[in-house]
């Protein structure tokens, strides 16, 4: 960062510039996926938005919610006087995902023109400056300053701020794409895993008999999130054209991996490449985020009174049982979270040696076997196997968001692939409603036709398996690209080396620096990561006792 910083006054924005962020020879390219991670960490907590709902849902009232009879959506927006409910705060949710895939799809190209690290730097004040204006909303109590602010431009932060990442570790890691994409996106996932229990402790902090504490949360952790986006901002740098790990030689064209060539943008949405994989993700994502959102009430209506050592059904609960077996639903969501998150570099990684269409291949062959077949006959019985099949199941749809931009890499090569990976994400705004209205359709059907609620959701588990049996059809249609829309990739240094010559002791006490930046970078984002697992433990503890 201080080479960067040294080449500009501090007036002049050019050390945002795309050509001074290429590496210099020696450059160790691991210090980049600390810099990716610290940035998905931060924008991933749109996950955890969730622990602002009840507490918003007080903010005027603060111990009892003051409810306005007859408010609409629209009251919703300005009123001063009624507390929100949280149907109307789930909307910001709703404008965040919406947002990203837009935000991703518009300025996908635009990224790749300017580098990563201005991308970066507009992400983390697109998502901080987004949550700032939201907490003024909550402050004012003005219900469309949050939706502007967190939801809309925060949107478009985390738009530009997730595919940013990727796009640059996917170039430094020819050799092992699929690792370089699940250590970003598993940032994302687990972005939730560190903000929510964070966000918990600084609203209690705050919190007092005339305040809930949310706005000032929100504030804090913007800026916060402002300094961890902003360090991963500017550490990024590009490999120089041409560059290869030590050691490595590309696989060549005819293997079917994108390598020596890319597909321009403009091209690749006129490919059925791009399309089989647009709905095969669409799919993935479908078949399982409807199931995450209801987790922990699917759990209790299955299972009932067993979950807690009664013998009493889920409708027959009282206040203690109620408040016993929700705690219980939430270890069964952390425990999938947790393997929502491990499964991104697991599945990806395995992408590397397996290939990306096997790979995908097995996650919805496996996944429409254990929604189609095993799922249907677990209802009421062994609770170990059910959350055992749904922790699986959690693995392969964060396997699937990890393992897509490698699977565009090969496909299409490294030039464009930020731009196109952004545009692919489409697929996951359209999945976000999908999925929920399959889930929420036919479970509310079943229950208004009388269905008794532990019999609610093999029906629903088999419209699933017929989602991801089609992704499975999908994905073995892809074939390599027609050569026709190929360009050659430059093999070209663009930027010359520099020819001074180094001395052994130059290079240990440089190798030695690099060592602790490295650990510096890389505790930078473990450590947090790791709180969260603890935090997340915790929760799963109740579930296993």
């Amino acid at each position: 960062m201080t080479e960067a910083l040294g080449r500009a006054s501090p007036g002049d924005l050019k050390w945002l510039d795309a050509a001074r962020t290429v590496a210099s020879p020696g450059f160790n390219r691991w210090l980049v996926p600390p810099c990716a991670l610290a940035i998905h960490l931060c924008i991933g907590m749109a996950y955890g938005f969730s622990v602002f709902w009840l507490p918003l849902a007080r903010a005027i009232g603060v111990s009892d919610p003051v409810v306005c009879t007859g408010m609409t959506l629209a009251d919703a927006l300005t009123t001063t006087t009624c507390d929100w409910r949280v149907g109307d705060l789930v909307w910001t949710y709703s404008i965040f995902f919406v947002v990203l895939g837009a935000a991703a799809a518009l300025w996908g190209g635009w990224l790749e023109r300017v580098g990563p690290r201005r991308a970066g730097v507009v992400a983390a004040c697109c998502w901080c400056g987004g949550m700032a204006i939201g907490a003024y909303g909550v402050a004012v109590h003005q219900l469309w300053l949050i939706w502007l602010g967190t939801g809309l431009i925060g949107g478009i932060g985390l738009g530009i701020g997730y595919i940013s990442p990727v796009s640059t570790l996917i170039k430094w890691f020819p050799d092992r794409r699929g690792l370089a994409t699940g250590m970003a996106i598993m940032g994302f996932g687990g972005g939730a895993m560190v903000g929510s229990p964070l966000a918990d402790l600084l609203m209690r902090h705050f919190a007092d008999d005339s305040q809930v504490g949310v706005w000032q949360t929100m504030l804090s952790l913007a800026a916060i999130y402002f300094v961890f986006m902003m360090a991963g901002a500017l550490g990024y740098r590009v490999p120089r054209a041409g560059w290869a790990p030590a050691g490595w030689t590309s696989p060549g064209a005819e293997t079917g991996v994108g390598t020596g060539f890319h597909v321009h943008l403009r091209d690749a949405h006129r490919t059925p490449q791009f399309w089989l994989v647009w709905l095969v993700l669409l799919l993935n994502v479908s078949a399982s985020i409807g199931i995450i959102g209801i987790a922990s009430p699917m759990l209790q209506e299955i299972f009932g009174g067993r979950l807690i050592g009664a013998d009493v059904a889920f409708t027959a609960f009282d206040t203690d049982q109620k408040a016993a077996a929700a705690a219980v639903g939430a270890g069964f969501v952390g425990l999938i979270s947790l393997f929502n998150i491990g499964g991104r570099p697991l599945w990806s990684s395995a992408s590397d040696r397996l290939g990306r269409k096997a790979t995908f291949a097995i996650m919805t062959a496996l996944g429409a076997l254990l929604y189609g077949f095993v799922a249907p006959t677990l209802t009421g019985t062994s609770l170990g196997l059910f959350v055992v099949v749904f922790c699986a199941l959690a693995s392969m749809y964060g396997g699937g968001f990890a393992t897509v931009p490698a699977y565009l890499a090969d496909l299409f090569g490294t030039r464009y692939v930020g731009a196109i990976h952004g545009r692919l994400l489409s697929a996951w705004s359209l999945a976000g409603i999908i999925g929920p209205l399959i889930v929420s359709r036919m479970r509310d059907t079943a229950l208004a036709a009388g269905t008794p609620r532990d019999l609610v959701y093999p029906s629903i588990y088999q419209a699933l398996a017929a989602l991801l049996l089609t992704a499975f059809i999908a994905n073995l249609m892809i074939r390599p690209v027609d050569k026709r829309f190929h360009c050659a990739e430059e093999t070209a240094d663009t930027v010359p080396a520099p020819t001074t010559a180094v001395s052994t002791n130059q290079a240990l006490t440089r190798s030695g620096r690099i060592t602790i930046v490295l650990a510096i970078c890389w505790a930078a984002v473990l450590v947090p990561i790791a709180w969260g697992i603890i935090r997340t433990l915790e929760k799963v503890a109740v579930l296993l006792d």
